[in-house]
């Protein structure tokens, strides 16, 4: 019986025998068995089983493993594989034992001690030029069963083959933008190969879209979303130590061209037509220019219309204007993948000729030397035909004859410097444009002008300091400026003050007085404390003050002690004799300033800053450098020698501008000076780039100075805007000064990002940009009101309706209309559903 049962089921009747074999029982299931005896009188009591029996086929030890196999040898490894034995002696494998023998030796041993279930091994760490044979046995929870049959004898040695490689793909391969294609192979060698992948020599790296997958049989190359950079030649190279195998593709990513490339070119302008150029598009999506579709605007219309769409040439005639209307161009390439976006010309308009530009306005003259003018001048209108060419010319006021200065095509500069004037001589000039017509009218004369050096104030003289002094007087020295303005130093004016009043009086009233650099200032009084100062004069007038550092106090200097004295010392108080000795005074510190030290200096980033002195004093005075009252910066080299000091930083930076002070101190007193140092550099980023009134062709600019000029004044700014789609910047503007700008032929749809650069004299700084793209679209309004609103049928609970577009859609495409319903009588309207076509039935009335 089952043992979940209690009925018993009868075996067998007739056994005679002390076995029997119970059949037609159930796998998995437990019995109970009973034995009962019989003869002639009858059947004795039954004889059970004290357990129950499980059904299922008796465990032995698992078959021998098949298929033992040596994948790969090395000279210090083996690599082995083998499949499962057929029969698992009824129960599940537990481990696998893998063991070898070196030949000539007569046991086998066990390869690892660890328990292994993977059916692939690789052994290690064996002898190069050994012989082994290999073989595996299965283990399950009887025990371990008899080994496989073992492999030939394995000599340790690297294997060598060449690599080969069979590819799944041709030499060339074709496919749209946004579609996904695969290289494919598959390869081998002995060692196992490297696979590198190139693209136009180029390492291929994988990305978001970019996939590499290596097996030891197979290589792949995939990439998604292909894009037009993904065009280039692949190469994929299998390589070891015995060669290597290259397969190449040639992929060419297609897609519809971009836009034509302007401006438009209006060659000919007539009252009844036009002939139109433009050039090719840079990016042609990987196929040939099928045709060009070109279509024409009146300005006062809405509609565009066709003027051909099968031309393959770059010029156009467009036939069939008003006179006197304003057109414009639009022009699409087409390849056999699509129609790229448009080029839109400027305005023009229907004229019966071109005629010669027009005569510039009267140009400014500027930066004008002894031999040299610059002419500057504004572009004129250039009489429907692009001005190729200006003419400058020159003539002395006392003369009739004008002379051209310019040889060769100077357009599209609007400036010129006029070479090889006469010193001394007074000057006009004027300005023609040219263009294929001809030569336009001359502008008006410019202002005369004489062809002189310009002379400027000079700078402060250098180094001024009191020499001498007597009981009224002062002496005073000083080096010359050291820029004389381009003009002769007529003389010097000195000034003094006493210290507590506020005015300065004249030492000398005209400067012819003082022609030398030193000066006896007389007259004052004696005990009394001046301030000195020194002016350089020339014809364009008087520099700045250069004071004399410190105030002198007026006496005479008889009377100072010398930096040594002598005196005489008895050795002992009741000693007749006497020692010689000297003893040092203190002099108080002195500066004397080299020309580096002026009271400010320009260096120019990257050049070397020097500033030096001049230091006296007794004791020799400790000198101390520093920069806004902190230490200087450690890439600083200062030198201090017995005679002065020298502060040197090469390669300069802005941030290594400011205010430098030099002090020096003994126990007699010390002296500070200070310099401004300006380094020149190139201006920062410009600030608060921001982007309104963005429109479907236009956006305005605007943003605030950079916080640092590069101590130099801000002469223009570049502008600069991109196609989010594409990695080129292009310059819109860069000569304006002023901190706005108007972008303008932007393409409808298009996403931009523009950027600001600030420029000085000395080159042009980083640029700020937008933060995040914007959009070249109209700005959204609601739609006009449906027009033509009617019922078509009637029934007693519905109403169906009809109606046509509104005649505005807000710039937008139109995503459906609300239709609500009203009682009549009620003041409320109630909403009925939201539809996407042009007509609805109402229903629930």
């Amino acid at each position: 019986r089952e043992s979940d049962h209690r009925a018993w089921t009868p075996v067998s009747y007739t056994v005679t025998r002390q076995n029997a074999t119970v059949q037609g029982l159930i796998e998995g299931k437990a019995y109970f068995f009973r034995i009962a005896a019989e003869n002639i009188i009858g059947m004795g009591p039954f004889t059970e089983t004290t357990k129950e029996i499980l059904i299922r086929d008796p465990i032995t030890v698992p078959d021998r493993p098949e298929d033992l196999e040596v994948k790969a040898v090395t000279k210090n490894s083996v690599t082995l594989t083998w499949n499962p034995p057929k029969y698992n002696g009824g129960s599940d494998i537990t481990m696998y034992v893998l063991e070898s023998r070196l030949i000539g030796k007569d046991k086998f041993h066990k390869v690892t001690k660890e328990k292994m279930l993977d059916r692939k091994y690789t052994v290690e760490g064996l002898k190069e030029g050994d012989t082994y044979e290999y073989r595996v046995s299965a283990c399950n929870i009887v025990g371990q069963g008899k080994p496989s049959f073992c492999t030939k004898p394995i000599t340790c040695k690297d294997e060598i083959a060449p690599p080969t490689l069979d590819l799944d793909f041709r030499d060339k391969l074709i496919v749209r933008v946004g579609e996904a294609f695969s290289l494919t192979g598959r390869y081998s060698g002995k060692p196992a190969p490297k696979v590198t992948w190139l693209k136009d020599d180029i390492v291929v790296k994988e990305d978001d879209r970019i996939k590499i997958k290596t097996t030891p049989a197979t290589l792949c190359l995939g990439i998604l979303k292909s894009v037009r950079e993904d065009t280039g030649k692949y190469c994929v190279t299998v390589e070891n130590s015995t060669g290597s195998r290259k397969g190449f593709c040639q992929v060419n990513v297609v897609d519809r061209p971009s836009p034509p490339v302007g401006p438009v070119i209006f060659d000919e302008v007539y009252k009844d037509h036009m002939v139109v150029s433009w050039k090719p598009p840079l990016d042609d999506g990987g196929s040939e220019i099928t045709n060009y579709i070109i279509e024409k605007k009146d300005t006062h219309k809405d509609l565009w219309m066709p003027v051909t769409s099968a031309t393959v040439k770059t010029t156009c005639k467009v036939p069939k204007l008003l006179e006197g209307r304003e057109y414009q161009i639009r022009i699409y390439a087409e390849n056999l993948y699509g129609i790229s976006d448009p080029l839109i010309s400027d305005e023009m308009k229907a004229k019966d000729r071109f005629r010669v530009p027009d005569a510039p306005e009267q140009p400014i003259i500027k930066d004008v030397t002894k031999d040299s003018a610059v002419v500057v001048w504004n572009k004129p209108y250039d009489g429907g035909k692009p001005i190729t060419n200006y003419i400058v010319e020159k003539k002395e006021t006392m003369a009739t004859r004008w002379v051209r200065v310019t040889k060769d095509p100077i357009f599209p500069s609007t400036k010129f410097k006029v070479p090889d004037l006469l010193e001394g001589c007074e000057y006009e000039f004027r300005v023609s444009a040219e263009n294929e017509i001809g030569v336009g009218d001359p502008s008006p004369p410019s202002k005369p002008i004489f062809a002189r050096d310009p002379i400027t104030k000079p700078s402060p003289p250098v180094n001024p300091e009191a020499v001498d002094k007597t009981k009224n007087s002062v002496d005073l020295s000083w080096q010359p400026p050291r820029h004389d303005g381009n003009g002769k130093i007529i003389g010097y004016l000195i000034e003094y003050q006493k210290v507590g009043d506020e005015e300065w009086k004249k030492a000398n009233l005209t400067p012819d007085s003082c022609p030398e650099t030193k000066y006896k200032v007389t007259g004052l009084t004696e005990g009394l404390t001046y301030k000195f100062r020194v002016k350089a004069v020339n014809a364009a007038g008087e520099s700045d003050p250069a004071h004399v550092p410190d105030p002198v106090e007026v006496k005479d200097r008889l009377g100072e002690f010398n930096k040594i004295r002598q005196a005489y010392l008895r050795t002992d108080i009741f000693s007749p004799h006497f020692i010689k000795t000297f003893f040092l005074i203190p002099e108080p510190p002195e500066l004397i300033l080299d020309a580096n030290m002026a009271r400010e200096q320009h260096v120019k980033a990257g050049d070397t800053l020097r500033l030096s002195a001049v230091i006296k004093g007794v004791p020799f005075p400790k000198v101390t450098w520093k920069k806004e009252d902190h230490e200087v910066s450690p890439k600083a080299d200062i030198e201090v020698t017995g005679v002065g000091s020298k502060l040197e930083i090469r390669n300069t930076v802005h941030e290594d501008g400011g205010i430098y002070s030099l002090t020096v101190e003994n126990p007699a007193g010390s002296k500070t000076v200070s310099v401004k140092v300006v380094v020149l550099d190139k201006p920062g980023p410009p600030r608060n780039l921001k982007v309104s009134d963005v429109r479907s062709d236009s956006c305005y600019l605007t943003w605030m100075e950079p916080e640092d000029d590069g101590g130099s004044v801000i002469t223009n700014y570049v502008v600069e805007r991109k196609d989010v789609a594409s990695a080129q910047w292009v310059a819109i503007s860069s000569s304006s000064k002023k901190r706005s700008h108007m972008a303008k032929y932007l393409m409808e749809g298009t996403q931009y990002q523009f950027r600001v650069a600030a420029e000085n004299q000395f080159g042009r700084g980083p640029y700020v940009e937008t933060l995040k793209p914007i959009k070249a679209i109209d700005p959204l309004h609601p739609p006009g009101p449906p027009k033509n609103l009617h019922h078509v049928d009637v029934d007693k609970t519905e109403v169906s309706l009809v109606w046509n577009r509104p005649d505005r859609d807000g710039g937008a495409e139109i995503t459906g209309y609300l239709v609500e319903y009203q009682e009549d009588g009620a003041d409320d309207w109630t909403k009925f559903q939201t539809v996407p076509m042009l007509d609805c039935v109402v229903t629930g009335l």
